[in-house]
Parts: structure tokens; C-alpha cells; sequence
């Protein structure tokens, strides 16, 4: 049974807006309620439906007058618990998947102001059809939506090149605390009027304000994109090959991705088929890069075999595989995008979404491999990532126990008994080497609940206290999202 405040909330709420704002049904609101690895449940007695800002800021007023919690969502697919309720039964969702709109889009300018819950796909497909490229991509990006994109200050496979999303957004409009809209929709490349605002929101995990649109940058699409997949001895091998890359192609390198062997061997047995083109490689880590040109097909192609031929005389490459078809290369981004999968499919893995100075990745790699076997032998280091800018997502797994490991139901219980048992240890000792080297414990998935008492312990107690600060001053009543990011 929801509280008193909770019910009359509600009841406000039906006064003013009517039924369609919200479900309470909880056959109907149940997926709103569990984080996309289905580690965090919450409880909540309804899902609110705002199809409009000024819907965003009714609502948020409500809020503030009945000091309810609310909890923006938007596609629903962040990895630290940010986007779903805690388990008291006092919070509300705020989905903002009805906010559709695309408002404007500026060819001249290279710029699209669209609202919080269109998906990513559509954003992508927008720009494209104005003949330009919006670069941010995800594995999640049919579901994943702007809002979220922006709340999270989301990276993916392009930031080598583009940024992060933080980099591809030139002004927001967000809902605040009080309920009042702040309207910086500017589509300017240059505003120095003052305390970035935009920058504020973006990132803050709805802790803040609730974004409702924003405007986008884009860029012109290239004429020719050119993959391959080249196999490296070791990781000082792969960052070696990362420098001589950026020194011929500059920036037209858009993708450069580490993929261990441990992480490949998922893929290969959960997902053979898609795996054929990397069975001839062996047991190697391998590096998938994305060369982008200007000028056409010639010119990728060139610049591509140039860097190839010369990595190979260095011997910081021992072969690589050329994409020959827009299909081979889709299947080589495939490959990587079916880590993640398999790993699901394989039982739970102790997971870790770090960022380091590139230089130091190598030293990170090895000291930390040996470290965890020798505390516990066996154990498997799925580890991959964006290399290209220092992010590395270095899940540690269950050893493999040969009499359980061919049914589905063991294998998964004793991955699942084994992040339990060692999961907080694992945690420390890894961000602890992290942190020794200058990093960061959270790269771009955030904080949510799952990173923030960690990121209190590690940030000390003068930064803890600008962030508290900053959330106390902008949501007094914390009703913000409460108890993600930054305790208060």
C-alpha cells in the first residue's frame, strides 16, 4: 500500500491530467521496474506517461508539493541501476518514451532538435536522411533513447572520433526540481555566457533535472567506411598499433576495439556461425579498426593497407583480415557487439566499465590478470573495449567446471555463486589498481546505485562534497531521483 503522500500525489495527478498520464497495472508497468541485466528490482505503485514538457513539469510540481520521489527512465537499458526505482515502494517512474517529437532539424547548421524519448535508431535515421550522420552508436540503440543517451553521458564505439554524447549536444531543454522548464535549445557551437548549464545536466543521471529535448550536432557522413580485424600478440602490441593508426589516419580513424581471445571464445561458442571469419586467426587477441574517408572507397582503402602493411613490418601485427563487403563488415561490428550476449548467455560475470590513460593499459593488463590468478586460479578474464580512448570493459568470470558446464541451469548458478561470493573483493582490488593509475571506475556507464558508494570512497571528501552540494542546491527536497549518483 503506496503511502499517504504517494496516494494523494496520485490523486492530483488524475485531477489535473486525467488516466492516460499513468499505469498502475503491474502486468503492464513490471519491465519499468527491473534494470536491463535484471540485477536491480524496484517496487512502484505506477508509471507515469508525460507526452509533453509542460505534462514533464506538471507533474515534477506535484512531485515537490507531495515530496515524492521520482525516477526518470528512458529506454531503460543503463547498466547501474539508475533508471529504476529503489525497493521502499515510494517512488514513482517518470518514462519519458512518449516524447517524440523531432522539433526542427537545421541542414545548414548541422543540427536536430528532437525530444528526450525518441531512440537513438530514429535519431541516426533522421540524420541520414538529411544526408548527414549523427555518430553516437550502441548495441542498445533500437531502444536506447536520447534523454537516456544525454542523462548518461553515454560513449559507445565512435568516440575516438566524435566524443562522447556530451560532445554531440549544443543545448538542452530540462525540466527542473521546482518544476519550471529551462529552455537551451541554442544550436551554437559558441556560447560564452556564463556557467555551462548544459554540461550540468548532461551526465547527471537525472539527479538533477529531467532532460526533455535537446539539440544535436551532426556531421557529414563519410564517403567510404573500411573495417578490418588484425590479430596482435599482446596489448603493447594493440596500443603500439593504436599510435601508428592515429599518425596516418588522424582522424579518420572512427573505430579502433580491443577484443581479447577470452572474449572471443564466447562468442565462438555461444554464437559459432557469426564467429566463422576470426576461426582462422587462432587463439589471439584481435583489434577490429574502422577507417573513414572524405574522399571514397580508393582512399579508405589505401590509407587502410598502408597502416596494415606497415604495422605488419613493425611486428605489432601478425595478420589481419580486410572487410571485402558492407556484410563483412557489418559481421565484424557483430562480433563485437555479441560479447556482451555471450556473456549473458554464459552466467554472470564480475563487471567493471574502467577508463585509463591509454599508455598505461598494458601495465593494467598484466599486473591485474596476475593478480586475480593467483587469488583465484582459473578464473576467466573477459576483457574488451574501446581501447582507442581508454575504456576498457574487463569483466572477470567463474572458472569453467567441467561436470556442470554443459547444462545451462548449472553453469549459470555457479557463475552466479561465484560474482556472490567474490564480487566485493574483485570490485576493490580492481578499481584500487585503477585509481593507483590514475583512472577511472566508471568510464561511461555512470554511476547510478551500483558505482556510487565507490565513487564516494575513491573521489575523497572534497569533490563528494561540490557534488553534494550542487544536487542539495538544485533539488532541495531530493526528489530527483533519490539515492542515485551521490548520497545527500
Amino acid at each position: 500500500m503506496p503511502s499517504a503522500s504517494v496516494q494523494e500525489f496520485l490523486h492530483d495527478l488524475l485531477q489535473q491530467l486525467g488516466p492516460a498520464c499513468l499505469k498502475t497495472d503491474p502486468s503492464l508497468i513490471s519491465g519499468h521496474l527491473v534494470d536491463w541485466r535484471g540485477r536491480y528490482q524496484g517496487r512502484a505503485s505506477a508509471v507515469l506517461f508525460p507526452d509533453s514538457t509542460q505534462q514533464v513539469a506538471q507533474m515534477v510540481r506535484l512531485a515537490s508539493k507531495h515530496r515524492v520521489g521520482l525516477v526518470p527512465q528512458g529506454g531503460n537499458t543503463g547498466l547501474t541501476g539508475a533508471s529504476v526505482p529503489d525497493d521502499s515502494g515510494e517512488q514513482l517512474v517518470l518514462s519519458l518514451s512518449r516524447l517524440q517529437a523531432i522539433r526542427a532539424v537545421d541542414q545548414a547548421n548541422k543540427t536536430m532538435t528532437l525530444e528526450a524519448g525518441v531512440t537513438l535508431a530514429k535519431a541516426q535515421e533522421q540524420a541520414e536522411a538529411l544526408g548527414l550522420l549523427f555518430p553516437l552508436t550502441l548495441p542498445s540503440r533500437g531502444s536506447a533513447t536520447i534523454g537516456g543517451n544525454l542523462a548518461t553521458n553515454c560513449g559507445g564505439t565512435a568516440v575516438l572520433r566524435y566524443g562522447n554524447a556530451r560532445a554531440l549536444c549544443l543545448g538542452l531543454e530540462v525540466v527542473t526540481a521546482s518544476g519550471d522548464i529551462w529552455s537551451g535549445l541554442r544550436g551554437l557551437r559558441k556560447d560564452n555566457t556564463g556557467y555551462d548549464l548544459r554540461d550540468l545536466f548532461i551526465g547527471s543521471e537525472g539527479t538533477l533535472g529531467v532532460i526533455t529535448a535537446a539539440v544535436l550536432a551532426l556531421s557529414p557522413r563519410p564517403a567510404a567506411l573500411m573495417t578490418a580485424l588484425a590479430k596482435v600478440s599482446s596489448v603493447e602490441s594493440a596500443v603500439g598499433l593504436l599510435g601508428l593508426a592515429q599518425s596516418k589516419a588522424a582522424a579518420q580513424l572512427t573505430g579502433f576495439e580491443l577484443m581479447t581471445w577470452s572474449s572471443l571464445d564466447l562468442v565462438s561458442q555461444y554464437f559459432p556461425a557469426l564467429a566463422q571469419p576470426i576461426k582462422g586467426m587462432g587463439s589471439a587477441d584481435l583489434v577490429l579498426l574502422e577507417i573513414s574517408s572524405p574522399s571514397g572507397e580508393a582512399e579508405a582503402v589505401a590509407l587502410l593497407e598502408d597502416i596494415l602493411s606497415r604495422a605488419l613490418e613493425a611486428k605489432l601485427v601478425e595478420d589481419a583480415l580486410v572487410a571485402q563487403s558492407i556484410q563483412q563488415a557489418q559481421t565484424f561490428w557483430d562480433i563485437r557487439d555479441h560479447i556482451t550476449l555471450a556473456s549473458s548467455e554464459d552466467g554472470h560475470q564480475i563487471k567493471h566499465d574502467i577508463g585509463l590513460p591509454i599508455s598505461c593499459i598494458p601495465e593494467f593488463m598484466t599486473a591485474m590478470r596476475q593478480e586475480l590468478q593467483d587469488l583465484l586460479p582459473g578464473v576467466r578474464i573477459i576483457n574488451f573495449g574501446h581501447i582507442g580512448d581508454g575504456n576498457l570493459h574487463y569483466n572477470v568470470a567463474c572458472p569453467v567446471r567441467p561436470e556442470s558446464w554443459a547444462d545451462r541451469g548449472q553453469r549459470q548458478k555457479a557463475c552466479a555463486d561465484f560474482m556472490h561470493a567474490h564480487e566485493d573483493e574483485i570490485h576493490r582490488r580492481v578499481h584500487d589498481r585503477v585509481v593507483s593509475l590514475g583512472g577511472s571506475i566508471s568510464a561511461e556507464h555512470g554511476l547510478g546505485v551500483m558505482r556510487r558508494d565507490e565513487a564516494a570512497y575513491y573521489k575523497g571528501p572534497v569533490e563528494i562534497g561540490l557534488m553534494r552540494a550542487i544536487k542539495i542546491s538544485l533539488d532541495p527536497l531530493n526528489i530527483l531521483n533519490p539515492g542515485k549518483v551521490v548520497l545527500v
